[in-house]
């Protein structure tokens, strides 16, 4: 990028370089226009702190990423293209933004914006110690809970699930409440951390208010689908960008399944969708089906074992209008 694109960078820059010149800041996230979330930097129980910022209007941000998709170059179109922006600006701080139909906060949205900015700083240095290597010391784990054995008592199990950041899947068949229920995990959920939602419709109620929901449609080549800009491979790509907390699937399906599971082995806390299966058994298996219609390669027995090592399966059946948990794994 020239000097001169610079000076015009950091100009545009201005209200949102307010916020993350600040000291201590380790990262920078916009899930709605007017209102700010900053990650601190240090040891902290709760990192994520808002404040509200009616500079930052939705258009402001919209021609903050067509400016510097500009400058760099990039083809970016929210309504028609690629809505999504992937950059460095002055500082060597790493940008990530996107814009459209594709993304949602409240369910009235039609379209949204988000942005994150991670933050380059050369005089923070960590050490050995800081991640817990020092000679002569063995390794912890660095959530204790990891190390708790699973409790008989089912549901003990699946408070200790959500607590440690296991994966769950949510399993029945139509009608059994599968979306109710996940929407009941997410009220369990830490209040304090950032959400992701991956859906092809607005089902999920997450109360967490640092939250992006990316909606991708099943349907292709459709008159009313106004969400083709994005892939799940690019879903994919944008959400470890943005730095969530926890990542939370629609249903699962042919479509977004190698999605999901590749989300679930990205080293992130809290993955969880709903599946159709009569039980946790059928779950990983109609889980691993799906997943081959988009990378039929895969070893079977390998990825089964990964699935139950890794994957909680909460089974819901219905008999009439009952509906009871049969299973948590």
């Amino acid at each position: 990028m020239a000097k001169h694109d610079d000076k015009v960078l950091n100009s545009v820059l201005r209200p949102l370089s307010y916020w993350y010149n600040q000291e201590n800041i380790e990262e920078v996230a916009i899930n709605q226009p007017g209102e700010i979330w900053l990650r601190l930097r240090g040891k902290r129980a709760f990192p994520w702190v808002s404040y509200k910022d009616p500079k930052l209007t939705k258009e402001y941000l919209t021609n903050l990423l067509y400016i510097i998709a500009n400058l760099n170059d990039q083809e970016f179109d929210p309504d028609h293209g690629i809505p999504t922006v992937y950059t460095d600006i002055p500082g060597g701080h790493r940008f990530t933004g996107v814009a459209g139909r594709n993304i949602r906060y409240g369910f009235e949205d039609k379209d949204g914006i988000a942005l994150a900015i991670r933050l380059y700083s050369d005089d923070i240095a960590f050490g050995f110690g800081d991640y817990g290597l020092e000679q002569g010391k063995e390794l912890k784990e660095i959530n204790p809970l990891k190390n708790i054995k699973d409790p008989t008592d089912a549901y003990e199990r699946l408070l200790l699930a959500l607590r440690r950041g296991d994966h769950i899947l949510v399993s029945g068949g139509t009608g059994t409440g599968k979306t109710t229920f996940l929407n009941n995990l997410l009220q369990l959920l830490d209040i304090h951390k950032r959400v992701i939602t991956l859906e092809d419709t607005r089902e999920l109620k997450v109360p967490h208010p640092n939250r992006v929901h990316i909606v991708l449609s099943r349907v292709k080549g459709s008159k009313n689908n106004d969400t083709e800009g994005m892939s799940d491979a690019d879903a994919i790509d944008l959400i470890k960008r943005i730095t969530p907390d926890a990542i939370i699937g629609g249903e699962i399906s042919n479509k977004n399944a190698a999605a999901i599971w590749a989300l679930m082995g990205t080293g992130h806390d809290n993955c969880m969708a709903t599946i159709h299966a009569e039980s946790p058994e059928a779950a990983y298996e109609s889980f691993i089906k799906c997943i081959m219609e988009q990378t039929p390669y895969i070893n079977v027995e390998k990825t089964m074992q990964e699935m139950r090592r890794k994957l909680h399966v909460v089974q819901i059946v219905r008999d009439g209008n009952i509906r009871g948990i049969t299973a948590i794994t």
